[in-house]
């Protein structure tokens, strides 16, 4: 492929993550692209997947753990976000 094309779509999905769940380190991006590839698998052709859960129970089990802990993290950075616009909107609203 070419290596620009490469950069710039790693920075696409750096960017994902980021906004995401708050963080950019490799092992995230990681997690993030196995997630973002497993839930359009899921979405786009569930009975691949469910046959996938059947045949591999202990990987099911580990796309699982990766569901929740996309999940508490992208909640955690709602969150974070949701103080930061609340906290910057009472300093606007005190000047």
């Amino acid at each position: 492929m070419n290596p620009v094309f490469d950069r710039e779509f790693e920075a696409l999905v750096e960017k994902f993550a980021e906004l995401l769940t708050g963080k950019t380190n490799q092992e995230t991006v990681e997690k993030v692209k196995k997630w973002a590839i497993y839930n359009h698998i899921h979405k786009s052709m569930p009975a691949l997947a469910s046959h996938w859960n059947q045949s591999h129970p202990e990987a099911k089990q580990e796309i699982r753990k990766l569901f929740e802990e996309i999940k508490s993290l992208n909640e955690a950075q709602r969150a974070a976000r949701s103080r930061s616009e609340t906290s910057k909107a009472s300093e606007d609203q005190g000047e």
